[in-house]
């Protein structure tokens, strides 16, 4: 039985639900590959995520700031 490579193009957060609905298992092996030049909001995120921790700030730090930035808005709602 011959292996048929399949392209899907998906967003990162539909990318469970599409392989489900096309039959594959989540202990199937899958190889995906991100192609960054087709995303810019990708690029945009590696160029601050690299500014920020080169600003000594770490994913909790990061994760605070917005936790904090949301109870701040919150109210205004």
């Amino acid at each position: 039985m011959g292996r048929q490579v399949e392209v899907i193009e998906s967003t990162a957060g539909q990318v469970t639900e599409e392989l489900a609905r096309r039959g594959i298992r989540p202990d199937d092996r899958v190889l995906i590959t991100i192609d960054p030049d087709q995303d810019l909001l990708f690029l945009g995120r590696k160029e601050s995520r690299a500014r920020v921790v080169a600003a000594g700030l770490t994913d909790d730090d990061i994760r605070r700031l917005i936790e904090e930035s949301r109870e701040e808005v919150q109210p205004h709602l």
